[in-house]
């Protein structure tokens, strides 16, 4: 078998791998926001910074919690802390690693600048109810 075909065949095996269910994962757009808000969506906002261990902890953690199909309906905005700064103001974070949780419009928790998985789970599931 040459390399390009097991390449292929590698990747086919990934794609067959990956779940059915999954979380949605979006750069933040307030548009696509509003509108998975007026869906009633669960949602969690990452404020998220390349540099941050913390928010590396963070992002390791939810892809593992939505890897369950209790959040399928999910979506994970992240919000660049670099580069979005009136974004992440306007919802009243101070600092990266902030992990904002909504059902629907309304707010259901938040976490800042914790990796525990526990706490972080929580958090998750208060939208996904």
């Amino acid at each position: 078998m040459n390399l390009r075909l097991s390449s292929a065949l590698f990747a086919a095996a990934i794609v067959a791998a990956a779940p059915a269910h999954a979380a949605e994962f979006r750069d933040f757009d307030q548009a696509a926001f509003a509108a998975a808000q007026a869906q009633g969506r669960p949602i969690l906002l990452d404020v998220h910074a390349w540099w941050c261990p913390v928010c590396a902890s963070q992002n390791h953690t939810i892809k593992q919690v939505v890897l369950s199909p209790a959040y399928d309906k999910l979506i994970v905005f992240r919000i660049n802390y670099d580069r979005q700064k009136p974004i992440w103001q306007s919802f009243g974070v101070r600092k990266q690693a902030t992990l904002i949780a909504f059902r629907g419009r309304q707010e259901v928790g938040r976490l800042a600048y914790m990796t525990n998985k526990d706490a972080i789970t929580a958090l998750m599931a208060s939208a996904a109810r």
